[in-house]
């Protein structure tokens, strides 16, 4: 059995008038109405202090990844539109153009080591200011 604690509490009139009127019906009783209102009144309140405490956190979180994900639509897009302009300008190297293929090479290695040292050093070759992405 649960232990049960009496409270003296104070309703106005009409609310109280109201209490008795539910309690009148069969099966009802003003302990468990007032039990089931106050453990109500207790979740919700939980809640909204939950709610209070990390909703606006989570709200920044969710804009943050909201931007990120955008931010990677535009990279990928931008980067597929570079390689088919690349791809469409260029004529394709003959099979016996080797001097075209080591020049290809090293340009791709230029560029993949450019990348790896803007990654590095946490620049971006897109900014305000094109001193500033060098």
């Amino acid at each position: 059995m649960v232990d049960k604690v009496r409270h003296q509490l104070f309703l106005p009139k009409p609310l109280s008038d109201r209490l008795e009127a539910l309690a009148a019906k069969p099966g009802a009783s003003k302990s468990a109405i007032l039990a089931d209102a106050v453990t109500a009144w207790l979740n919700r309140r939980g809640a909204s202090e939950l709610e209070d405490r990390f909703g606006l956190r989570l709200d920044r979180m969710t804009t943050a990844l909201g931007r990120i994900e955008r931010d990677g639509h535009i990279l990928l897009e931008t980067l597929a539109l570079f390689v088919r302009y690349e791809l469409a300008i260029h004529a394709p190297l003959a099979e016996n153009d080797q001097a075209g293929r080591a020049i290809a090479r090293e340009r791709f290695e230029a560029f993949v080591a450019q990348v790896g040292r803007q990654i590095a050093a946490g620049r971006r070759s897109i900014a305000a200011d094109p001193e500033t992405a060098r």
